[in-house]
């Protein structure tokens, strides 16, 4: 029952958190959307698949079996880890972010964020999220879980890439310093990024 409400509870807060931030948007004439820093086409199914994803973490948790093989308990402790990690990455990110945060590229112009999570990734978000979609698939051991997220994963990095573009457009070399100082994704101990 613990594993059903956390699986369930955290991407709903998450879903009202940046909703009820877009209408906080809305009130003070900002657009939340920002441009598809991709096709956009590719862009937005690439974010709803992520809702698919997340609805089978959900459903699985319920004990509605969308799994085609029995699910190691392991596989589920280490799932359920890694949601909740990646939602408080999240919650975390949105909140940093603060009025920054746009879905795609800002269309005007907002701050660079450089402090707190972003002081240890340029995406904690994105590293969230990720971590959310591994979960899932750990959880679920469902075969399209496994594909569809490894194509969201590599949608969204190929998002992140065009959006450290944009950044380095616009910021410029506060973004390049910022940028040879902090890594992508993670810094683990032997040195290597991800």
């Amino acid at each position: 029952m613990i594993e059903a409400l956390l699986a369930t509870l955290l991407p709903l807060g998450f879903l009202i958190v940046l909703f009820g931030g877009g209408a906080h948007f809305l009130r003070n004439n900002i657009e939340q959307d920002g441009e598809a820093p991709i096709n956009r086409t590719l862009f937005y199914v690439s974010k709803y698949s992520i809702l698919v994803l997340w609805g089978a973490m959900i459903l699985q948790s319920w004990g509605i079996g969308i799994s085609l093989y029995e699910v190691p308990h392991l596989f589920q402790v280490i799932g359920l880890l890694s949601w909740c990690f990646g939602f408080a990455l999240l919650f975390i990110g949105r909140f940093e972010m603060g009025g920054s945060f746009r879905l795609g590229t800002p269309k005007e112009h907002t701050s660079l964020k450089v402090d707190g999570l972003f002081r240890l990734s340029r995406n904690p978000m994105y590293v969230g999220m990720y971590a959310t979609i591994i979960a899932a698939a750990l959880y679920t051991l469902n075969p399209v879980v496994i594909v569809m997220g490894a194509f969201v994963i590599a949608v969204h990095h190929s998002i992140v890439l065009a959006e450290e573009n944009h950044l380095q457009k616009v910021f410029g070399q506060e973004y390049v310093k910022y940028r040879n100082g902090v890594r992508r994704y993670v810094k683990v101990r032997n040195g290597q990024t991800y």
